[in-house]
């Protein structure tokens, strides 16, 4: 009688590597400059000149203002055309100044050289967020989901979804397009997310934590505390120094900050008009 051989048993799968986790980057603070404490910031970009741009929120209070840095001194504003809109985000692109409003689904193009209105465009949804990067525009809706839209229509023509750890990540706010990322205040949170445009993954996360405090201990000293709502908002990048410029809704400070990962871009300032 033969003797059978028993089968070889069947090899265990390798587990699932879990999800990379995104390194938390702590930023250095490198200047300090003014902000107007009654600016509810949206929107905020440099504008490669030692200015910068920034949109404001609140009914009867919204806008797009030209602000210089060192100062904080208000150098041109215009409010949104619409007076019973909540401001949102504000981005420039070819000359251009676009700026959506939170709830009414309407954006806005101002000519920056003038600072009049030049065209009006509709959306679905929600506008929160805005930025560029340099062909298209980048916008947030307070999902997990950022939208690519033409600036010459406004039509979608791309969607990410934004994940960290395969989670999404909803309520990404005030964005800003830095050397091939995209980096996002998550609203109610003292963190900015840094984004892989590509497939939506959060790289990395900035922990601003020590600038809300920051903020709020001299609001206090005023008289003026800061409330939930005064959130970190407010990222803007300043090539020739490789540095981002730092700020939240009512702030007394507009904070310059190192950041590991964020360089010099050509060594020079790219102005965005």
């Amino acid at each position: 009688m033969s003797q059978s051989t028993p089968p070889a048993p069947s090899p265990t799968p390798a587990p699932a590597a879990a999800p990379a986790t995104p390194p938390i980057l702590t930023p250095t603070v490198v200047n300090r400059y003014p902000h107007d404490r009654a600016a509810f910031t949206e929107g905020f970009q440099y504008l490669g000149d030692g200015t910068y741009i920034e949109s404001t929120g609140l009914v009867g209070e919204s806008g797009v203002r030209r602000v210089d840095l060192k100062t904080g001194k208000v150098l041109g504003k215009v409010a949104t055309p619409l007076v019973t809109a909540f401001g949102e985000g504000v981005t420039v692109l070819g000359g251009l100044a676009y700026h959506l409003t939170w709830q009414d689904g309407l954006a806005f193009a101002f000519d920056m050289a003038t600072m009049k209105e030049v065209g009006r465009y509709r959306y679905s949804g929600e506008g929160w967020g805005l930025t560029t990067n340099g062909r298209d525009l980048i916008m947030s809706n307070g999902t997990p989901t950022l939208v690519w839209r033409d600036p010459k229509t406004f039509a979608a023509t791309r969607r990410v979804t934004v994940t960290d750890g395969g989670q999404p990540v909803k309520n990404l706010n005030e964005l800003e397009y830095v050397q091939g990322s995209i980096y996002a205040n998550i609203w109610l949170t003292d963190r900015i997310a840094r984004i892989d445009p590509q497939s939506g993954k959060v790289t990395a996360w900035i922990d601003v934590a020590a600038l809300t405090r920051e903020a709020s201990t001299n609001a206090a000293k005023l008289g003026r505390p800061l409330t939930f709502d005064d959130i970190p908002n407010g990222i803007a990048y300043v090539p020739e120094r490789g540095t981002l410029l730092l700020t939240g809704k009512r702030w007394g400070t507009v904070f310059e900050v190192k950041v590991p990962g964020v360089g010099l871009t050509n060594g020079r300032a790219q102005p965005r008009r």
